[in-house]
């Protein structure tokens, strides 16, 4: 199986989208895969949707990092993910 599916290199699945969206937006997909991509963007209203909110996620996101997030509230934060990922971790 080829690594666009079943049905070979000119079809592509909205799995897919999600697993290449990074790549994609980053312009780091070779071209072949990139037009394709664009294609199935095209006439698939979900991936639209998909993109647009990933989209707007990098761009909230790029914003927060000029916000400076109070030392008390920052400590809280990393320790809540730590608890987070070790309780993660400890799952068999």
């Amino acid at each position: 199986m080829s690594e666009y599916g079943a049905s070979g290199p000119s079809s592509i699945e909205c799995r897919q989208i999600a697993e290449l969206l990074g790549d994609y937006l980053d312009g780091t997909l070779p071209q072949q895969t990139r037009e394709l991509l664009d294609w199935h963007i095209e006439g698939c209203g979900p991936c639209v949707a998909f993109v647009n909110t990933y989209r707007g996620t990098i761009n909230a996101a790029a914003k927060l990092r000029e916000i400076e997030i109070p030392g008390e509230l920052k400590q809280r934060l990393l320790a809540v993910l730590r608890s987070q990922r070790a309780s993660h971790q400890a799952r068999p």
